[in-house]
Order: C-alpha cells, then sequence, then structure tokens
C-alpha cells in the first residue's frame, strides 16, 4: 500500500518541487509567559523550535530573499512557503499578524502561508483574519497537539485539553484552512499504542501529519528528567517500528509531512542516532517497503 508524502502533495497541489522558508515573527507564547504556564512545555528549546529560523530582527521580507538565495544555490526552485516556525505564531495582536502575514504572501513565487501555533490561541478575530488570507493564497495552519492522552499531555506541559484541539480543527475547516496536526513518538510512558492512537485521532480531524521523534535537548526540563534516568529515548529500531504503524493507521487522503524531525546538533543530547539524519531516512525507507508501504499514490492500495 502506499502512503501520501509532502513531495507528491506538493506536486499534486502546485504542480512542481516547493520549498518551506522558515520565518521568525519574533513572538512569545502563552506557556510561557505567564498566562496559562511561565516554563514551556518540557521538551521545548529556548528558541521556540526555532533553531533553523532567520533572525527576527529582520523584517519578513529580507528573512524570505535571504533564505531564497541559499536556496538558489543548491537548487531551481522557484516556488516557496512562507513558514512562520519559532513559538506561537497567532499569540499577538490581530494587527501585527495581519503585517507579518501579508508582507510573507505579497511575492508572487510564494505559493502558500503555513502557520504553526497552538489551538488555543485561536481566537475569533484571528480565525477572521485566516479566512480572509485564505482567499488570496492558501493557508495552513499547524497545531501542535503532541498527545491525546491526558497524562502524557500534563507531563508535557501542554497548556489545554483535547477538546480545545478538535474546536480548532472544526473552525479551521469550515474556513478552508489546512490543518497539520503535529504529534511525539516516544513521549515517556506511552505505549506503541498509545503513539498509535495518537497518530489515528489526529489523523481523522486533519488534513496532514508531522510525525515527530521525542528529542532531548540540553536547556530544557526534559534534559533535567533524561539527565537523571528518570526518562529513555527510543532505538532507532523503536521509533522506525512505532512510526511505521501510524503510517498504517492514518486515513488515505491524509498527507505526511515529517517522518522524523531535526534536533539542533549543537543542543542534541540524545537520541544521537537521530543527528544521522541521511541513515535515519534511509532505514524509514526501508522498513517501509519491507512492510510493502511506499510513497507515491494518494490512496492506499493492499
Amino acid at each position: 500500500m502506499y502512503y501520501y508524502s509532502l513531495n507528491e502533495y506538493l506536486k499534486q497541489t502546485f504542480g512542481e518541487k516547493v520549498y518551506k522558508i522558515s520565518l521568525n515573527g519574533s513572538m512569545t507564547c502563552p506557556n510561557r509567559d505567564g498566562v496559562c504556564g511561565t516554563q514551556g512545555c518540557i521538551f521545548c528549546s529556548a528558541g521556540g523550535s526555532g533553531e533553523f529560523s532567520a533572525s527576527s530582527a529582520l523584517p519578513v521580507s529580507e528573512q524570505l530573499e535571504d533564505a531564497k538565495r541559499r536556496i538558489m544555490q543548491k537548487t531551481d526552485c522557484k516556488r516557496f512557503i512562507a513558514y512562520f516556525q519559532p513559538f506561537t505564531n497567532t499569540y499577538a495582536p490581530v494587527s501585527r499578524l495581519r503585517e507579518l502575514f501579508y508582507e510573507a504572501i505579497k511575492p508572487d513565487d510564494i505559493a502558500a502561508l503555513s502557520i504553526a501555533t497552538r489551538p488555543d490561541c485561536l481566537g475569533d478575530d484571528v480565525i477572521s483574519l485566516l479566512d480572509e488570507l485564505n482567499r488570496i493564497k492558501p493557508v495552513w495552519v499547524e497545531l501542535g497537539l503532541q498527545t491525546i492522552h491526558p497524562k502524557s499531555a500534563e507531563y508535557i506541559r501542554r497548556g489545554y485539553p483535547l477538546e480545545i484541539y478538535d474546536s480548532a480543527c472544526e473552525r479551521l475547516h469550515k474556513i478552508g484552512v489546512n490543518v497539520i496536526t503535529h504529534i511525539i513518538l516516544g513521549l515517556p510512558g506511552e505505549t506503541k499504542e498509545d503513539m498509535i492512537q495518537s497518530a489515528r485521532y489526529a489523523g481523522e480531524r486533519s488534513d496532514g501529519i508531522k510525525l515527530q521523534l521525542l528529542h532531548v535537548l540540553r536547556g530544557t526540563d526534559l534534559y533535567e528528567e533524561y539527565s537523571t534516568g528518570k526518562i529513555r529515548t527510543l532505538s532507532l529500531e523503536e521509533y522506525i517500528d512505532i512510526l511505521c504503524g501510524c503510517i498504517e493507521a492514518l486515513p488515505p487522503d491524509v498527507v505526511i509531512h515529517r517522518l522524523t524531525g531535526d534536533g539542533d546538533k549543537k543542543l542534541l543530547v540524545a537520541p544521537l542516532w537521530s543527528g544521522d539524519k541521511k541513515n535515519v531516512l534511509n532505514s524509514i525507507q526501508k522498513a517501509l517497503r519491507d512492510r510493502n508501504v511506499t510513497q507515491g499514490a494518494k490512496y492506499k492500495i493492499d
């Protein structure tokens, strides 16, 4: 059978290869500024998962142009996705969001706008703005769910209940916005079936999914847990087995945007095998082929 890869989706949707450009809107998070917490999620780095983003000191237009120049040194790509990545990218006054997002979609070579955020940071005014933007260029909203299990959500200090995520998906789909859900594989205390349940649940409510390995990064509270032996991380073999189970549990039309993830090598503590991305991706593809799961077609064929 087949899985619906992001590459396949981009070719079908835009007719060509499209690259994501990570942008920094200089925002924070309600889980850091005291609204629902001050420590952030237990796994989140000081950069808010934006170690590969541009400097927030630069205007969005300059961030875009700098990234395009770097990309076009390696490829002849002509179209891009503007991706607001670090922290919570709808956590600002709508006037500020409108300024940032319109600046990002203004260039003709920007094919779509992708916004990483929390489902509890989508007020009516934000939804209205997203509706407005989506009428100009496709909008994707990436929601950091990570898990459907309450005990795990409490452990990672997610800061909102599952029904908030459900409501966000419904409201975003109502305005025609593409929903992508982030799921972390390897959260302490979760079984393989727990993780597959999270992936299945997210897949039933999303257009796309990012399956992410749990990384232990220096400077996080998760690092403190790991360094005292309270938790362990997955081996490559364990991760691949769980990942394959998640892929097989997804609805056939859900786009798989990510099969693993990159931790900043300057901060990465564990699992160290994840730093060899080429080997990880090759191992995943081999395992998928062994299980007769290959990328290409939109619909599963048994």
